[in-house]
């Protein structure tokens, strides 16, 4: 059987109206009321209904997070920060996982709406610019710049496209590999490219570009691409790869054909993901904690009807290991 807040009014000895106002914490309240009530609901075993409590307050406390792949390292280990930032500031999280499938984050989005969550911070870009201004809540991007009206929080990727580059350069690397998710999407991430070629132009080197289809992280893809790689061009040594996942398929392969890293090639990642393998791994480390954090901090100034910087753009760390 259901219990209601009937159920509860009934046991303590006061009206619905009572038990409504101890639930949503409205006007004076003595703090025996409050004991009693708490008992009652336990004794009983009632479960309050969220949503309609939501309706009443008109919030949820609840924030909406849309990710292209939690099995991704960078996106798993960002969405774990912002749940831990939004749930100390109070906020609970839906997390949502869109493939990057159009109909899907549409379908999320309705499902966010629909279940009255008070903003949205969205990692995934699949629609029309009209379509993300129609949602007519609290909205951020995650290293994603959607337009110019929709904050974002992302980290120097440009910047850090430069580094890694450089240091190859340094390590007087003669023929240079640049290793990314497709450059036909209208991402950040696409600046890694911009300063890698901004950087090998004009430079006494060879440099090879490849990339993969517009399906994003399918991960299988990823080893035929590297083995045509190294077939066409044996004579590579250096790459530098826009995702550490790509990098350390970089390292198997070379393992595989018996190069020696880094005396023989040289293998830069970008993201400075915590997994296994990638401890040794040269990589450009973003500012995950921060990212997540700021993109709470944002969502919440939309909030409360703060203004809110449109652009938020974090710094990134170059951090040389064994493979360089």
């Amino acid at each position: 059987m259901v219990v209601t807040i009937k159920d509860i009014a009934e046991k303590v000895g006061v009206s619905v109206t009572t038990i409504s106002r101890v639930l949503n914490n409205r006007g004076y309240l003595s703090d025996n009321l409050k004991k009693k009530v708490q008992e009652a609901m336990e004794e009983l075993n009632y479960q309050p209904n969220e949503v309609a409590r939501s309706l009443s307050r008109k919030k949820s406390n609840v924030f909406g997070l849309i990710i292209p792949d939690i099995s991704h390292p960078f996106f798993g280990q960002i969405t774990k920060h912002i749940e831990y930032y939004a749930y100390k500031n109070g906020y609970k999280l839906m997390l949502c996982n869109s493939l990057l499938n159009k109909k899907k984050e549409k379908e999320y989005i309705e499902l966010l709406r629909a279940s009255q969550v008070d903003g949205i911070i969205m990692g995934s870009h699949t629609m029309k610019v009209e379509e993300y201004m129609a949602i007519k809540l609290p909205l951020v991007t995650l290293d994603r710049r959607i337009s110019d009206t929709i904050p974002y929080v992302s980290s120097d990727n440009y910047r850090g496209g430069a580094l890694a580059t450089k240091l190859l350069l340094r390590k007087r690397c003669k023929k240079i590999a640049y290793l990314s998710g497709s450059l036909q999407l209208n991402l950040l991430a696409k600046q890694r490219h911009d300063a890698f070629m901004d950087q090998v132009r004009g430079q006494q080197i060879e440099y090879v570009v490849r990339q993969t289809d517009l399906n994003g992280f399918k991960y299988r893809e990823y080893e035929p691409m590297v083995r045509e790689l190294f077939q066409e061009h044996p004579d590579i040594d250096g790459v530098f790869a826009s995702s550490d996942l790509l990098a350390l398929q970089i390292i198997r392969e070379s393992r595989r054909l018996g190069k020696l890293i880094p005396e023989e090639l040289k293998v830069v990642g970008y993201d400075g993901i915590q997994i296994g393998g990638a401890e040794d791994l040269t990589t450009i480390e973003q500012p995950m904690q921060e990212m997540g954090k700021l993109a709470v901090s944002r969502l919440l100034q939309q909030i409360g009807g703060e203004e809110t910087p449109l652009e938020t753009v974090l710094p990134v760390k170059l951090l040389e290991r064994g493979t360089t």
